[in-house]
């Protein structure tokens, strides 16, 4: 009987921990002025975290898209985010062939009326602990930029300036004292 106890009270604490799992996230997306321009809703997949993203106010065409170090966005022109997201120390750019940054992303494409809603894929990042969560530390950001990225010139895919940005929030509420990371420091490490 006492082994039943057990096994049931391992099995109600073991489902408690796993509700408590971030499995979605809402982030409201600000231009450099400070205006609400849309919002990225992402949600926790098998294969990685998908976005999906509703924005207004861009010129029309092509921009780049990425995850950035920090929960941070202080503009106008958002540094305090960081560079792009890379846990691992990849190359910049989707088409790079040695890998790309996690937070590495295909370009969204704004129509004629400045409109974005599309739907995006990242592959390998959670939501949920580990070196790939989007939400370690304080969390991380999501910024748009004014270019689209040519998807392999380094550090950043030559996409032009950061213009709206939304903190990926962890919850964790403790202010960070970290710098960015210098993008091309892992770049030499791999030369040698």
């Amino acid at each position: 009987m006492r082994l039943v106890l057990v096994f049931l009270l391992s099995i109600v604490f073991l489902v408690s921990c796993q509700s408590k799992a971030e499995t979605s996230k809402s982030v409201d997306m600000y231009n450099a002025s400070g205006d609400m321009v849309g919002t990225a809703q992402l949600l926790e997949q098998p294969d990685g975290v998908q976005i999906k993203l509703k924005l207004e106010g861009l010129t029309p065409g092509f921009h780049g898209i990425h995850v950035h170090e920090y929960a941070k966005c202080e503009g106008p022109d958002f540094k305090s985010a960081g560079n792009h997201l890379d846990p691992e120390g990849k190359e910049h750019g989707l088409m790079h062939p040695k890998g790309s940054h996690l937070g590495d992303l295909p370009n969204i494409e704004a129509d004629g009326g400045g409109l974005v809603d599309a739907e995006l894929m990242l592959p390998r990042a959670t939501l949920k602990e580990g070196k790939m969560s989007l939400l370690r530390g304080e969390g991380t950001s999501l910024i748009v930029t004014d270019s689209q990225d040519d998807g392999v010139s380094q550090p950043s895919g030559n996409s032009g300036s950061r213009i709206i940005c939304g903190k990926i929030n962890s919850g964790d509420k403790e202010a960070s004292t970290e710098s960015p990371t210098d993008p091309t420091e892992f770049n030499e490490k791999q030369e040698e």
